[in-house]
């Protein structure tokens, strides 16, 4: 994550996506925002949709309002923006840089696991999404998450969702592979994979969770249309 993508279209379904499993604050969300340093590039200038608010704002009127008005000016694109809102009800955050170096990680991601104990859900939202062949430590490896760390958050007890990018190849086989590698490291999980334009959400449940996570996953799958987030069932 990035400051520069504060309010911008993926924003906006990442956080609807967020407030609508978190079931008005019953389920404990923890947020990572795993935070990299702004590029100076242009993501993060999807915006246009602020200028559309009789099609988009029925979708979560409260959060739109919230987006509007970070995106306003510069200096409220900043995730401190979004944690003051209450944009996500409840939520606990950790908003610390996280670093290439895989000794400065290995800390942050103790951090994270010692802030989010008591939380039921944990959101990690990396710039690009899982794992790729980079390995960890080296320069970049700050933009994924690694395998090993959703199995050690896993094992830990907690229920995940995870942001993912989408690449430029087909979409159905990329899932497929996706949903395979995460129940490689997360035995037992309900999965579900929450879809946008860009960007995929995967959802892992543990069945130490209770229902109301599963049963909050399922709603969201029929609450908006495909051109919005469209859910589905992994198993």
């Amino acid at each position: 994550m990035k400051h520069q993508y504060v309010g911008d279209i993926n924003d906006y379904r990442k956080y609807a996506l967020i407030r609508a499993l978190s079931a008005g604050g019953a389920i404990r969300i923890g947020v990572c925002w795993m935070l990299t340093p702004d590029d100076g590039g242009v993501d993060g200038g999807k915006l246009a949709y602020l200028k559309q608010p009789e099609r988009h704002r029925p979708l979560d009127p409260e959060l739109f309002d919230i987006l509007e008005h970070a995106a306003s000016t510069p200096e409220r694109r900043r995730l401190a923006t979004i944690e003051e809102s209450g944009a996500i009800p409840g939520a606990v955050y950790h908003n610390d840089q996280l670093p290439d170096d895989l000794a400065a990680r290995r800390v942050f991601m103790s951090r994270c696991a010692n802030a989010f104990r008591e939380v039921d859900l944990l959101f990690f939202d990396p710039d690009n999404g899982l794992e790729v062949s980079l390995p960890k430590g080296r320069k970049n490896s700050s933009k994924y998450l690694y395998l090993d760390e959703v199995a050690a958050f896993y094992g830990a007890g907690k229920s995940l969702l995870i942001y993912q990018h989408f690449p430029r190849v087909e979409r159905t086989v990329f899932l497929a592979r996706c949903a395979e590698r995460l129940r490689a490291v997360a035995p037992g999980a309900g999965l579900w994979a929450f879809s946008t334009a860009h960007v995929v959400f995967f959802l892992l449940v543990r069945p130490s969770s209770g229902p109301r996570l599963a049963n909050a996953a399922n709603t969201v799958c029929g609450r908006w249309g495909p051109n919005f987030i469209a859910g589905q069932f992994l198993g």
